[in-house]
């Protein structure tokens, strides 16, 4: 398996954040603050509402409701300029669907990281609930910063990173995430765990040898680059038992202030991404009590 490239430097130029205005989505702004702070990136700001005419209004309410929408605009702008002193992000407010809007905005403004913040519930109305979140960091041909609804409050300020987890089943989505976490540890000078979580052998499966965990632990040395040790001392984990859960539990034991995980393209119909079983991803996002980094492999 090849080591990461040491001198992969991961530089973050035009970074999204998107937003419904809920308490949820405004706990995620200070981190997309500061990670344009530190690299130096364009901010955009992101609000995308449903159209205020469809096929049943009334064309008689339609000037109204068009006006009082183009006021709500400009006050959200307002807010959206406000939430970010000593930035100047540029505010897009959209009207449509999320994901076409966003996709859009993405590709034009090229755009290489999204910051979300998802309260963990499905939903329609409020876009950035679970669901939504999960269909957006799927799809996102980008990294995705999910906030989740169980981020810690630390004395740290947002965005200040010291302590990494990187979880990985070896595959191939995983591995694409891998360069991010040693370039983001590099960055931020910060502590890298790495971990693969060995699942429990299920009803009629043999049981793994005990001594398959030190295998594990080696092809885990072998992500991370000898010169990686001038400025990092990596933390190796073997654990057994369900991947969620072990991974939320070894973050909360390293202290750990960002979780980095690769994931699965959806597959399927669209939308699929919410009717798959609870995947380890999601189950991830929506209780980490440290926002996730996701790359989409």
């Amino acid at each position: 398996m090849k080591a990461m490239e040491a001198r992969t430097r991961i530089q973050f130029k035009n970074v999204l954040f998107a937003t419904d205005f809920s308490p949820a989505a405004s706990a995620a702004a200070p981190f997309a603050a500061e990670l344009a702070k530190r690299y130096g990136a364009k901010l955009y700001a992101l609000h995308v509402r449903p159209p205020v005419v469809n096929p049943m209004t009334p064309p008689g309410t339609w000037r109204a409701l068009e006006k009082a929408a183009l006021d709500e605009d400009m006050q959200h702008t307002q807010e959206l300029l406000s939430a970010f002193p000593g930035l100047r992000p540029e505010v897009l407010i959209k009207e449509g669907d999320l994901w076409s809007s966003l996709a859009s905005v993405l590709e034009e403004s090229d755009v290489d990281l999204v910051v979300i913040g998802t309260r963990g519930r499905s939903g329609i109305a409020k876009f950035l609930l679970g669901s939504a979140a999960e269909e957006i960091f799927r799809q996102a041909p980008c990294p995705v910063l999910t906030v989740g609804p169980n981020t810690a409050a630390t004395e740290k300020k947002p965005g200040e990173i010291t302590r990494i987890l990187f979880a990985t089943d070896f595959s191939p989505a995983s591995n694409a995430a891998a360069p991010y976490a040693l370039s983001l540890a590099q960055e931020c000078q910060a502590h890298l765990t790495l971990l693969h979580v060995i699942a429990k052998p299920k009803p009629g499966e043999l049981v793994q040898p005990r001594d398959l965990a030190q295998s594990w632990s080696q092809l885990l040395h072998k992500l991370v680059p000898d010169e990686a040790d001038l400025w990092c001392v990596p933390e190796y984990v073997v654990e057994e038992g369900d991947p969620a859960e072990q991974i939320q539990e070894v973050a909360t034991r390293t202290g750990a202030e960002l979780i980095v995980l690769g994931v699965h393209q959806p597959t399927g119909f669209p939308g699929a991404a919410t009717h798959l079983p609870i995947a380890t991803a999601h189950k991830v996002v929506s209780h980490a009590t440290c926002p996730v980094l996701t790359i989409r492999g």
